[in-house]
C-alpha cells in the first residue's frame, strides 16, 4: 500500500510550514468578583454578580448594575533593530528570517530587507513587519504571547518599563538555509532601551554547497533586483497581488535571464494555477541558471511528490540533501516516502530517521506514520503501533486518519497474536 502524505506550503520557501496550535491563542485579562460574582479566567468569560464588575478574555455577562472593565493595559511592544551579515561582511541576497527563541520555543518575528537590516516589534500583535530601509510590508507570523518567559506576561503587569522581563529568557537569531546564526540574548533588554542590538553574523555550515541564496543574484542589474523585490512585496501580507507580482518577476527575468530566484517565484505562481508544465520549465530554468540554488529543487520535489513520480523524487531529493543536509526535514521525509514506495526499505529508514532528528519540535506528523509502516515491514509490531498512535494524536483530523486507524487495528491484532503465540494459552 503506498504511503500517502499531504503538504502545505507558504512564505518565501517551498518547505512545509507547520504552526503549533497551542501558540495561536491570545489571552484575555482576569475578571474580578463582587459579593456574589465569580472569577473570570484568562482567555475565558468572566461573570459578574449583582454588585460586581469584571471581564475575562471575552465580554462578561452583566448583573443588575452597570459594569466596567478591569482589564490591565497591554504590555508595551519591544522594538528590536539590527542587521544580518555574512562572514565576509556582505548582506544575504535573499531575506533571512528573524527568530525569537524563548525556552526552546521558536517564533518567526520578521525578515531582513535587501540590505540585511531588520526591525521587529516583540509583543506587537499587528502581524506586520516593516522593512527598515524601504516602504515595503513583509509578513510576520504572529503566534500570540508566550507566557512563562517573563514574570507577568498574561496579567498585563509587563507594561511597566522597570519590571518588563517578558523576554528575559529569550534570544534573537537569524535563519537562512545553509548557515549558522549567532544568538543575541534579550536578558537585559527593556521596552525603552536602545532598540539596536547590532550585527548578527551568519556562518557557512560545513562544506555544503547549497543555499536558499542564489549567488547568481549578486550579478543581477539594479533594475532587475528592484523588479524582483517589488514582486516579493506584492505577494506579501494582505496584498497578495499575484497578477502584478507575476509581471514583476517576468520583468526581472527579461532584464536578467539568469535570475534564478525570479524564475523560482514565477514557477511557484504557475504551480499555484496548476500550470505544471510551465512551472516545471521555470524551475528547470532556475536550476540551469544557478545549479547550487536550493529553491527550485524544493519546488520540483513537491511536484514529483504530488505526481507520485517516485524515482524522480528520489533523484531530486538526493541532490537537495547533498546541497544542504541540515535545514529541511521535509526533504528527508519526501526521500523516505519515495524509497518506501519503491520498496527500498533500508534507504527509507535512514532518511526517515534523519527527518526525525531534524524535526526537533516534532511538528511533522507524517514522520511517525512512515516510521510505523517501516516498523511493520520489520515485524516490530509494538513499536509500529506506538508510532501510528503518535501520528493519530498529532493529526486526528487528517484526511487519511481513518486509513491509519485501520492500519493500527491490524497492527494491534498482530501484537495480540504474537503475544498469544509467545506466552501460550493458560493451563
Amino acid at each position: 500500500m503506498p504511503f500517502r502524505s499531504w503538504v502545505r506550503t507558504c512564505g518565501f520557501s517551498a518547505v512545509v510550514l507547520l504552526v503549533q496550535p497551542g501558540f495561536c491563542q491570545t489571552k484575555g485579562g482576569v475578571g474580578t468578583t463582587g459579593a456574589t460574582g465569580t472569577t473570570g479566567t484568562s482567555g475565558a468569560t468572566g461573570t459578574t454578580g449583582t454588585t460586581s464588575t469584571g471581564t475575562g478574555g471575552s465580554l462578561g455577562n452583566t448583573g443588575a448594575s452597570t459594569t466596567t472593565s478591569n482589564s490591565a493595559p497591554p504590555p508595551i511592544p519591544v522594538l528590536i533593530t539590527g542587521r544580518v551579515l555574512l562572514e565576509d561582511g556582505t548582506p544575504p541576497t535573499e531575506p533571512a528570517s528573524i527568530e525569537r527563541v524563548c525556552i526552546g520555543v521558536t517564533r518567526n518575528e520578521g525578515y531582513t530587507d535587501s540590505h540585511g537590516y531588520f526591525a521587529v516589534s516583540l509583543g506587537d500583535e499587528k502581524g506586520v513587519f516593516q522593512d527598515s530601509s524601504e516602504d515595503t510590508e513583509r509578513p510576520m507570523r504572529t503566534l500570540g504571547s508566550i507566557s512563562g518567559s517573563g514574570s507577568s506576561t498574561s496579567s498585563g503587569m509587563g507594561s511597566g518599563i522597570s519590571g518588563d522581563r517578558r523576554f528575559s529568557n529569550c534570544d534573537i537569531r537569524a535563519k537562512l538555509s545553509g548557515y549558522r546564526s549567532q544568538s543575541i540574548s534579550l536578558t537585559t533588554h527593556r521596552a525603552m532601551d536602545n532598540p539596536d542590538i547590532g550585527v548578527i553574523v551568519l556562518q557557512r555550515m560545513g562544506k555544503d554547497e547549497g543555499t536558499t541564496v542564489s549567488m547568481v543574484s549578486l550579478a543581477a542589474p539594479k533594475e532587475a533586483r528592484k523588479a524582483f523585490e517589488k514582486g516579493l512585496a506584492l505577494m506579501a501580507g494582505k496584498k497578495n497581488n499575484v497578477p502584478e507580482a507575476e509581471k514583476e518577476f517576468q520583468r526581472a527575468i527579461d532584464l536578467y535571464p539568469k535570475y534564478a530566484a525570479a524564475w523560482t517565484e514565477l514557477g511557484k505562481i504557475q504551480a499555484g494555477r496548476n500550470e505544471l508544465v510551465d512551472a516545471r520549465r521555470s524551475f528547470d530554468q532556475a536550476m540551469q541558471a544557478d545549479p547550487k540554488f536550493l529553491g527550485p529543487f524544493l519546488q520540483i520535489s513537491l511536484l514529483a511528490m504530488q505526481a507520485r513520480k517516485w524515482q524522480e523524487l528520489v533523484d531530486v531529493t538526493d541532490r537537495a540533501i547533498q546541497l544542504d543536509p541540515y535545514e529541511y526535514p521535509q526533504i528527508y521525509l519526501f526521500n523516505a516516502v519515495a524509497n518506501y514506495d519503491l520498496k527500498h526499505f533500508e534507504t527509507a529508514e535512514r532518511s526517515i530517521e534523519a527527518a526525525a532528528k531534524l524535526d526537533t519540535l516534532q511538528q511533522i506528523a507524517e514522520i511517525p506514520h512512515l516510521q510505523g509502516l517501516l516498523l511493520v515491514q520489520r515485524h516490530e509490531y509494538p513499536a509500529a503501533a506506538e508510532r501510528l498512535r503518535t501520528y493519530l494524536k498529532m493529526a486526528p483530523d487528517a484526511e487519511d486518519a481513518a486509513l491509519v486507524r485501520t492500519q493500527l487495528a491490524q497492527v494491534d491484532k498482530a501484537v495480540a497474536q504474537n503475544t498469544t503465540t509467545t506466552v501460550g494459552p493458560k493451563q
